[in-house]
């Protein structure tokens, strides 16, 4: 989707930027438009390689508060991730603040698989669940990594406690629409309350653990060479440190866990994982922050309103069910 964040390199300015970070120019480039924030292309390098270069929006422009150095919260997930035997494209190189095209660049090695959403319909059911099965190993694997400190430690919005760092993620989301008015279902005070009262919840979560956060078909490449498997996981700016529980928010967008899940299966191959009813609250809290995300952003990008639209409908929709349903108390233990 097309968004404001976007930049625009002309051919010289790509094939500067390729020879400065892999010493090697580009024959040939195509723009990458799947994405909603950074601009991304896939270049064809003068020595043969095939890269995918990923540009940061101008620093001059303003985002919202969390996108602060996205790029390079996502060098860091890629070295960590592919350390802990969870399939990621290759880091060949990371630039920050570049002098001369200014703002954060990464090239990885280019995936010769394709996406899952663009398969969906040729896969079989069977194929379907095998593969959801198989990204819920990945995602235990994903989140078995672990850091120092909860929240997004690259924008600097963190916390002692995981509950500490969620209400400082959502509060530094809500404050984001005194600069971006967004219609929301309710005042950004009374949501900021309703997701105050039932945070009690995630004082269960002790050790911040890696999550993607944006774990939907477009971001998991699939091979197809023989039975369908993943190939890779991709885009892993939006990750943060937190709760392994909100990474099952993306793959079940806009619905529920069920227990008869595949992906819940096969997380619990790895790692055990009990739908406790504070663990239901808990996501409820992860759904209502990627909805309110959802809303929020399109302040800075201005997506094009026929594309948005119904991505912004059904948001509304979500996040005004799940602040519906939310305790006034938080439920703990089972």
């Amino acid at each position: 989707m097309d968004s404001r964040t976007k930049r625009r390199l002309s051919p010289g300015e790509l094939d500067g930027l390729a020879r400065r970070a892999l010493g090697a120019g580009v024959r040939s480039s195509a723009e990458l438009t799947d994405g909603f924030a950074n601009a991304v292309w896939r270049l064809t390098l003068d020595d043969g390689r095939e890269v995918v270069l990923k540009l940061s929006p101008p620093p001059e422009l303003e985002q919202l508060t969390y996108e602060r150095h996205l790029l390079r919260m996502e060098a860091q997930v890629c070295e960590l991730a592919a350390a802990a035997g969870v399939p990621v494209a290759a880091l060949l190189a990371a630039g920050f603040d570049d002098p001369v095209l200014g703002g954060d660049y990464l090239v990885l090695g280019a995936l010769d698989g394709v996406s899952w959403n663009t398969v969906t319909t040729t896969l079989t059911s069977g194929g379907e669940e095998a593969l959801r099965r198989e990204l819920g190993r990945h995602l235990a694997r994903f989140n078995a990594v672990t850091g120092d400190v909860f929240g997004y430690p690259h924008a600097g919005i963190t916390g002692a406690t995981w509950r500490e760092a969620y209400l400082a993620m959502t509060g530094a989301l809500l404050a984001d629409v005194e600069r971006y008015p967004t219609p929301l279902p309710l005042p950004p005070a009374e949501i900021a309350a309703r997701l105050a009262a039932a945070a009690p919840a995630l004082d269960e979560v002790t050790t911040p653990h890696l999550v993607h956060f944006d774990v939907w078909a477009g971001n998991v490449f699939l091979d197809l060479t023989g039975p369908p498997r993943i190939q890779a996981i991709i885009d892993h700016e939006r990750a943060f440190w937190g709760d392994p529980l909100a990474d099952f928010v993306t793959p079940t967008i806009f619905a529920e866990l069920r227990e008869d899940d595949p992906l819940l299966a096969g997380y619990r191959e790895v790692t055990p994982l009990e739908l406790t009813p504070a663990a239901r609250v808990r996501l409820d809290l992860y759904r209502a922050y990627l909805y309110l995300i959802l809303l929020v952003e399109n302040g800075p990008r201005q997506y094009p309103e026929a594309e948005y639209a119904r991505l912004r409908d059904a948001a509304t929709t979500a996040l005004t069910e799940v602040l519906g349903r939310l305790p006034a108390g938080s439920v703990t233990g089972s």
